[in-house]
């Protein structure tokens, strides 16, 4: 059975545009796009409607990252593999079904492309691709989960723990693939975590713009806005 990779990229956009944030505040009466930072994500979802409901939309918005990526890697023959053993150019159409995940939940045209900042999100499509990111996204959630321990600031976590990612890339390939080959193998991967880490920056700019004028609320206090 064939599944084309374009194909792929396509479900994998359709998938992550689906707004569960959106759609489970409508659930609850409420429109999530009008309270607190009126984002569609999950940690603003846990700050309206309670934490269990924004674990909830986290674990679904990390779905469908991790899904549709995951798949197109199983059904194209290159999940499983060492980075390595994977022609750069499947590599890219990989990392770009993983992308459009990520871009349909940032941009999902039927809430007129404005959606969340990519986090849950972008940590279920690294997930997907097994085992050269994988590895990456769970030393990722750590840091965050460290670092959310550390400052309470749900968004400067995200944000740190996007930017380290490239690098657990590199460490990884580096310990699991025999040093500076497996680094230069996994180089598809280590740019594309790159530009994704830079874009999760870019969405959280507000965030930063607050941080700096130190009106972010920190985890267990309310405010206004957040991430």
């Amino acid at each position: 059975m064939t599944y084309p990779w374009p194909l792929a990229i396509a479900v994998a956009f359709l998938c992550g545009s689906i707004p569960f944030g959106f759609l489970i505040g409508r659930m609850r009466g409420v429109d999530i796009r009008e309270h607190g930072s009126r984002n569609i994500g999950a940690t603003n979802v846990g700050r309206v409607l309670g934490r269990r409901i924004g674990l909830l939309c986290f674990v679904l918005d990390a779905l469908k990252g991790l899904v549709p990526t995951a798949l197109a890697g199983i059904m194209n023959n290159v999940a499983g593999n060492p980075i390595a053993a994977i022609e750069p150019s499947l590599q890219w159409l990989w990392l770009a079904t993983a992308a459009a995940a990520l871009l349909g939940h940032m941009f999902p045209p039927w809430l007129r492309f404005k959606g969340g900042k990519g986090v849950a999100t972008g940590f279920g499509a690294l997930l997907g691709i097994y085992p050269g990111l994988t590895f990456a996204a769970v030393a990722a959630l750590v840091t965050w989960l460290l670092l959310l321990g550390l400052f309470r600031y749900v968004s400067l976590a995200s944000m740190l723990a996007a930017l380290v990612i490239p690098t657990f890339v590199a460490a990884h390939a580096a310990l699991a693939e025999g040093g500076s080959d497996g680094v230069r193998a996994a180089l598809p991967m280590i740019l594309a975590t790159a530009a994704i880490a830079a874009l999760v920056v870019y969405r959280h700019r507000s965030n930063i713009a607050r941080l700096r004028r130190g009106e972010e609320p920190k985890v267990g206090r309310s405010g206004r806005r957040g991430a």
